[in-house]
C-alpha cells in the first residue's frame, strides 16, 4: 500500500507527524523502503525450488532447517534484488527530501528548479546519480557474495 502514495505526498504526510527536517524524511523513505524488499522476501521463500524443499521434507527437516538451509539460501538473489531495488528507490527519494526541509543532495536541485539553473540542478543530480549507481554496483557484489554455489547459469 505504501507504493500506491507518491512519495512526495508521503513525505508530506509525514510533517504533521515529526515535524519539518530529518526525522519526517527518514521516516517516509523507511515505510517506503520496506515494500520491495518485503515482497521479494516473501517471494524469494515462497517459490524456493519446490523440487529441493520437497526433498529436504523427504529426508526428515523440520521446517525450520528446511527455511535456513534451503529456501533462504535459494531466495538470497531475489531477496537481494528486493534490497537493490529499494536501495535505488530510497536514494532516488531522497533527493525530494529537500522539499520538507532534510537537505542533502536535493538542495541544489530544488534550489535550481526554483531559480531556473540548469548547473545548479546537475550539482545536485549528478551526485544523486553517481551515489545510486555506486550502491547498485556495491549491492551486486553483496548478492555475488551470498548467492549459493550452483546456480550460476550453465555456459
Amino acid at each position: 500500500m505504501s507504493q500506491t502514495i507518491p512519495s512526495i505526498a508521503l513525505l508530506a504526510f509525514m510533517i504533521p507527524l515529526f515535524g519539518v527536517g530529518t526525522l519526517p524524511a527518514i521516516m517516509a523513505l523507511w515505510i517506503y523502503s520496506l515494500f520491495p524488499i518485503l515482497r521479494n522476501t516473501y517471494s524469494g521463500l515462497r517459490d524456493a525450488a519446490p523440487n529441493v524443499v520437497e526433498t529436504g521434507r523427504a529426508l526428515g527437516m523440520t521446517e525450520w532447517q528446511i527455511l535456513r538451509s534451503i529456501r533462504l539460501p535459494l531466495a538470497a538473489p531475489t531477496i537481494m534484488a528486493g534490497v537493490r531495488t529499494s536501495a535505488i528507490w530510497t536514494l532516488g527519494t531522497a533527493t525530494l527530501a529537500a522539499f520538507i526541509g532534510a537537505g542533502g543532495l536535493g538542495v541544489p536541485i530544488v534550489a535550481g528548479l526554483q531559480l531556473a539553473d540548469v548547473n545548479l540542478i546537475l550539482s545536485g543530480a549528478l551526485p544523486a546519480t553517481i551515489l545510486a549507481l555506486a550502491v547498485d554496483a556495491l549491492l551486486a557484489l553483496v548478492e555475488q557474495a551470498v548467492k549459493p554455489r550452483g546456480l550460476e547459469p550453465s555456459r
